[in-house]
């Protein structure tokens, strides 16, 4: 625990000053006064630790655990329907998808909030198992 001290991570030191610190039997409040932090923080690492031990002192993704896809199923759907038509029908000048070109349609008829990316739109295919570069009739 007192190596963790030394560590070049502010994360890591800052958990194990308030673990040692209520470990020496300081109150929450005088701790967090101590470090300059709020008391639900230093609550919130004292619970970590009683539930993961040493392992909370080290920082973890802050990814979420089961990501939720940009395009819902509805919206799939309506790309499915954006994908079976010319990219001509949108005054675009090719007859062949490309993921960028897909990207604006979308934006362009409200399907995503914000022009999503390539690899948004190539996932979104892929569920929907839909061929993106000739229209289809």
């Amino acid at each position: 625990m007192r190596t963790a001290l030394r560590s070049s991570q502010a994360f890591t030191v800052r958990r194990s000053q308030i673990r040692l610190s209520s470990a020496s039997g300081q109150t929450p409040r005088r701790i967090a006064r101590q470090l300059g932090c709020a008391d639900q923080t230093v609550r919130n690492v004292l619970r970590s630790y009683e539930r993961e031990g040493l392992a909370c002192l080290e920082q973890k993704s802050s990814r979420p655990k089961t990501p939720t896809p940009e395009l819902d199923a509805g919206k799939r759907e309506q790309l499915r329907a954006i994908l079976h038509q010319s990219p001509r029908t949108t005054d675009r000048a090719h007859s062949l998808w490309a993921l960028n070109t897909v990207a604006e349609v979308c934006c362009g008829k409200v399907l995503a909030r914000a022009q999503v990316s390539d690899e948004t739109i190539r996932s979104a295919r892929r569920r929907l198992g839909v061929s993106w570069q000739r229209a289809r009739d």
